[in-house]
């Protein structure tokens, strides 16, 4: 049987060498990594120019374009590669969201080495694989974190935090536009983005314009 050909999306060099020789000594299922990419766009231009791919690891925080968001636009325009979410990020929201979104297994870089293969497994299959111990709902009815706030949280994990809505009004603060000028912009009124700065600073935990302003850039949500 012919090895699986493979793509691996990730921008940690170290991680990439590791899957990579892994799988250089894994039997069954065999995988063949053809491609290491680090960023969306250049997974995008690896698979126009790869049509017989047929396996992508893909983790979620990425450089250039949420991954989550890359999940469906893969889907829609390579219809039969299979989607693997490699990651670190085991938070239920995710996992749920990166299925719904057309993933077809979701894996995090805690799992055992067998977890992973088989995944691979699975997928290659044509099944769903969750890894064991993650979740696409709430476990016992409660969020993963019990309700506390890590102490660290990545630009991956914060920009989750935002609706839409909630990106596009951020980004015109970052700008020094005021309520009426953001208002104008995305033609809704001034009490709407007053409400959406309100949640955007609660979300954020800060409590003022500046303070506001300062950890979207240092953050690079903008």
């Amino acid at each position: 049987m012919s090895a699986i050909t493979s793509v691996l999306v990730d921008k940690q060099s170290i991680f990439r060498a590791g899957l990579k020789a892994f799988f250089a000594h894994t039997v069954e299922p065999s995988v063949e990594i053809i491609g290491e990419e680090t960023s969306a766009e250049g997974l995008k231009l690896f698979l126009h120019k790869n049509l017989g791919t047929e396996l992508v690891f893909l983790d979620l925080n990425l450089p250039d374009q949420d991954g989550l968001e890359l999940i469906p636009q893969i889907r829609k325009h390579f219809k039969s590669v299979k989607i693997i979410v490699l990651t670190s990020y085991s938070d239920y929201k995710f996992v749920g969201q990166a299925l719904k979104n057309g993933a077809d297994g979701y894996i995090v870089k805690s799992n055992e080495p067998e977890d992973l293969l088989q995944g691979v497994r699975e997928v290659m299959a044509g099944n769903t694989y969750i890894a064991p111990g993650l979740h696409i709902t709430p476990p016992n009815g409660k969020r993963l974190t019990n309700g506390k706030k890590s102490a660290y949280e990545d630009r991956f994990v914060i920009k989750q935090k935002l609706t839409k809505r909630e990106h596009e009004v951020l980004e015109l603060i970052t700008q020094a536009k005021n309520n009426k000028e953001i208002a104008k912009e995305l033609y809704i009124s001034d009490q709407t983005v007053g409400v959406h700065r309100k949640n955007i600073m609660r979300k954020l935990g800060v409590r003022n314009t500046i303070n506001l302003i300062k950890f979207a850039l240092e953050n690079q949500l903008v």
